[in-house]
């Protein structure tokens, strides 16, 4: 357990995974609807979201605590227990999926950002990668936004410094999914670019 300005951090894995998941979802709906995501999903409809992953193997959720309130998540499963969608460049360009950590969400609330909160995500997600078998390699996807989109904030906060500071670096690897916007009708295909660090 970690502590951050009276935020505690704690790792979970297994069956300490499920009653935390409802926060996940709740969080997942919330912070995914602002930029640069724009999903345009309704928090009921998140409840069911990976239920199973207290089951995946080497899935750990780490929550951000404020007494007993969840403030804030972030996931790491392996990549080899992901969609195909996920795993596909890996597979194009040839490298091993079995050695790499997928981190999936990392959700905070707005009124908990600049606390040192992502960097405590990093930290114990990169720990719990480490102490996976095999693993070498932690990865997660960002998803790509032209300059000149209408919805892009004009204090954009970009996080490529944060991510380059914590070992990161962009590679040309990409997958594609499809999600219904805030500013669309249908569902539009979202490129993922992925960012990679040596464990």
């Amino acid at each position: 357990m970690v502590r951050r300005n009276m935020i505690r951090l704690e790792t979970l894995v297994g069956e300490a995974m499920i009653p935390r998941l409802g926060d996940l979802a709740r969080l997942r709906a919330l912070v995914f609807r602002d930029w640069p995501y724009l999903y345009d999903a309704k928090p009921s409809a998140q409840d069911g979201y990976r239920t199973d992953t207290a089951h995946q193997a080497g899935a750990a959720l780490v929550v951000a605590l404020e007494g007993e309130r969840c403030v804030g998540c972030a996931t790491v499963f392996l990549l080899s227990g992901e969609s195909e969608a996920v795993q596909a460049p890996f597979h194009a360009a040839g490298l091993d999926v079995a050695r790499y950590a997928y981190f999936g969400e990392s959700v905070l609330e707005r009124g908990y950002r600049g606390r040192g909160l992502g960097v405590g995500f990093f930290a114990a997600r990169e720990a719990h990668a480490r102490s996976l078998p095999g693993v070498s390699f932690a990865t997660f996807c960002r998803v790509e936004r032209p300059d000149d989109h209408p919805l892009r904030p004009v204090e954009d906060e970009k996080l490529d410094g944060f991510w380059r500071r914590r070992g990161y670096g962009e590679t040309a690897l990409e997958c594609r999914f499809h999600w219904k916007q805030v500013d669309s009708a249908d569902k539009v295909e979202n490129v993922m670019r992925f960012w990679v660090k040596p464990l």
